[in-house]
């Protein structure tokens, strides 16, 4: 049976589960490949981002978009992105902050590819 996201365990299981997806896809494992050089430190950010967002736990300092302004990314991209996001989370969880997981998802997606369209012209 599954449970909702509770714990930053839970965070850890669905951010190492998400990017052992996303490492195997064709088509954006490569982007994430070649712009990630230290995995160690990039899970650790992402765990905190998310552990922020859905437990409010304030562990994450920063801003995300900037080191994906670099990137040749589109809005397919995004949308690989968040399918194999939100397929993880259905994989391992279900609740209101599962929901809220793929929720946030859906809107950073948005936002990051309105910001990346804008940007180029």
């Amino acid at each position: 049976m599954k449970t909702d996201i509770l714990s930053l365990s839970d965070i850890k299981l669905l951010v190492d589960s998400f990017y052992v997806e996303v490492e195997n896809d064709d088509l954006i494992g490569h982007i994430f490949l070649g712009a990630i050089h230290e995995w160690p430190v990039h899970l650790e950010k992402m765990y905190a981002f998310w552990q922020t967002l859905l437990l409010e736990e304030h562990t994450y300092n920063g801003n995300p978009f900037p080191a994906h302004a670099q990137l040749s990314i589109n809005s397919t991209h995004f949308d690989r992105w968040l399918a194999i996001w939100c397929r993880t989370v259905d994989t391992h969880f279900e609740g209101k902050l599962a929901e809220e997981a793929k929720w946030r998802a859906e809107k950073m997606a948005t936002i990051f590819n309105s910001k990346l369209k804008f940007m180029r012209g």
